[in-house]
């Protein structure tokens, strides 16, 4: 078969040269004519079933608008115009695009689909599939695709094959790799269809899989396309090696976890340390029935953690959410239900060369001192540090902020203006098991400051519409990070974001000095410049308190069953599962 050529003109100053894939910055680290991705195996069979489980229900295979709840393992059947080498910190190469230039002016990027792409219906995939997609996200899918494309004017079709999009701004290096990650839809089968509507009517699809069967919330088996038109391109040798894949629905990761144990699923990844602990000593695992392995990832941590909706008048003080900051205590947590096997989350970039350092260096103050008026001071002058205090004193100190703001204790209730200090822990009823056990000893201790915190419990869907609208007082949530940070910040700190229902704004913040970094973010041309400005970024965040940050491990714990096989390397992200396969 001839090797798909990905050919992206890159200019500089008056020099043109090509190179076969696109990166973020300098060179894309696969030569033109890599063979696979040094983190799968190219031989791997092709055979078997996958079982997996997944603790939520379902009620439409449209994973692109904010309406309804999509099943587990829905983006497979979804191809994008690139595809990323994960062993590279934002470097994609071509898929549904054969080839993508970028004018000598940086004022529109040109794609160029390969002819034998095709949808799993057999039909051609077209450049008006392309601007379909686009144009359809854009207007409504995602808060998020209304982030990545406000750079992008307009979109023009050149010819059946050629798509051409035209920026608004020629500073943001990412956007045509952001475009790169375009799903391509079928126009022909959405176009006479309500996109923002739940559905369970099958799509025609592009991806290397497609739905094969389903019960509604309980159970969705995907089956591998053998006509899938990209199963040899170089981007996809040794991924999708499962004839079948399928995931079953399970009350709770209890329920999983015996699951596993009765050989009804194959694979299951543990984040309970103190099941972890206790998985160890398994009679199945000591003879080898079922193995576990903990794999090291190399990316940053993101941000977990209870977070403040700074919507609620309540915590708009920052001394307040300093305060409660300090009533979380992690070390006994750590030591009394994790085992001590996790570390405090003490940046939103933890675990990567982009956690801020200490202190600002000369060229993070060229960009944070502008914005003095919009800072705490503590962003220029202090190291941030999380309380490792004893018990008292941290409550002494947490109660001397709380006063400070105005607040004191009256018949063991904290108030201020007689209104009493209380607010609602909201958890969605599938991980309300696992994070009760975690938010209870938080409570007593807010209990005992004179807070009245209480737990609500409620199912996922209500929970999913409930953050979509931004109706609570705190939540526990992760910010999920890379090394090539980028638009998506802007959906996570804008202050656009934060009015814009959906959005990954929760906790409501509206900074000027937030939005102008996330701009530094986008515009960066250099890695350097791209490190300077996430460390401004995670620097402020962090001295604004808009969580109460929790904890990660540097490793994914893993179960899974003897007759599944996996490379002798993994990537950068660590477990790829579509890169294993069955013995």
């Amino acid at each position: 078969m001839k090797r798909l050529i990905f050919l992206f003109i890159l200019f500089c100053m008056k020099d043109v040269f090509a190179a076969h894939g696109l990166a973020l910055h300098g060179a894309p680290k696969l030569s033109p004519n890599f063979d696979h991705f040094d983190y799968v195996n190219p031989e791997a069979p092709k055979r078997g079933l996958l079982r997996q489980a997944t603790t939520a229900g379902f009620d439409t295979f449209n994973p692109f608008t904010i309406n309804g709840i999509s099943p587990a393992g829905i983006g497979l059947t979804h191809d994008t115009l690139m595809k990323a080498n994960a062993n590279e910190a934002f470097t994609q190469y071509g898929l549904i695009a054969e080839d993508i230039v970028l004018s000598k002016d940086k004022k529109n990027v040109t794609f160029t689909l390969n002819p034998n792409a095709q949808f799993n219906d057999k039909s051609p995939i077209t450049s008006e599939d392309v601007l379909f997609s686009f144009n359809i996200l854009k207007e409504k899918g995602l808060p998020i695709y209304r982030v990545y494309y406000q750079d992008v004017a307009s979109a023009e079709i050149v010819d059946k094959r050629t798509i051409r999009f035209h920026l608004k701004n020629t500073d943001n290096r990412e956007l045509p790799l952001i475009l790169g990650q375009l799903p391509v839809l079928s126009k022909k089968w959405w176009e006479n269809r309500d996109f923002t509507k739940t559905s369970l009517d099958i799509p025609v699809s592009s991806g290397p899989y497609q739905i094969q069967k389903f019960q509604a919330n309980r159970s969705i088996t995907y089956e591998r396309n053998p006509d899938y038109w990209a199963k040899d391109l170089n981007v996809n040798k040794g991924f999708y090696n499962f004839n079948e894949i399928r995931f079953d629905t399970y009350l709770d990761s209890t329920v999983t976890i015996e699951a596993l144990r009765s050989n009804l699923i194959d694979v299951h990844v543990e984040n309970v340390a103190k099941r972890w602990v206790t998985e160890q000593a398994w009679p199945e695992v000591k003879k080898g029935q079922i193995l576990s392995t903990e794999i090291i990832n190399n990316l940053p941590s993101g941000m977990q953690g209870f977070v403040f909706n700074l919507r609620n008048p309540l915590f708009q003080d920052i001394r307040v959410r300093q305060a409660l900051t300090k009533v979380l205590d992690f070390e006994w947590i750590n030591q009394n239900l994790f085992h001590g096997l996790y570390h405090r989350t003490t940046s939103y970039f933890d675990n990567s060369v982009l956690k801020a350092p200490p202190l600002p260096d000369k060229e993070e103050l060229k960009l944070l001192n502008p914005y003095k008026e919009h800072l705490p001071e503590s962003v220029f002058t202090t190291v941030f540090s999380l309380p490792d205090l004893p018990s008292r004193q941290a409550l002494k100190e947490a109660y001397d902020l709380l006063q400070e703001a105005g607040w004191s204790v009256e018949n063991n209730i904290l108030q201020k203006e007689g209104k009493p200090f209380r607010f609602t822990l909201l958890m969605d009823s599938l991980s309300a098991p696992v994070w009760e056990r975690i938010a209870l000893p938080f409570v007593a201790r807010l209990k005992r400051l004179g807070i009245q915190a209480d737990i609500q419990t409620i199912d996922l869907l209500q929970y999913k519409n409930r953050l979509d609208q931004f109706d609570f007082d705190m939540i526990v949530f992760v910010w999920g990070e890379s090394l090539s940070p980028g638009n998506e910040q802007a959906d996570y700190w804008g202050s656009v974001a934060a009015d814009t229902p959906g959005s990954s704004n929760l906790s409501g913040i509206k900074n000027a000095a937030i939005d102008t970094l996330i701009q530094k973010i986008k515009n960066a041309q250099t890695e350097h410049q791209l490190q300077t400005a996430v460390h401004a970024l995670d620097r402020v965040l962090l001295h604004h308190y808009l969580v109460i940050p929790h904890w990660y491990s540097p490793t994914t714990r893993l179960l899974f069953s003897p007759t599944l096989e996996h490379p002798a390397a993994h990537s950068l992200h660590g477990i790829d599962l579509m890169t294993w396969w069955k013995k």
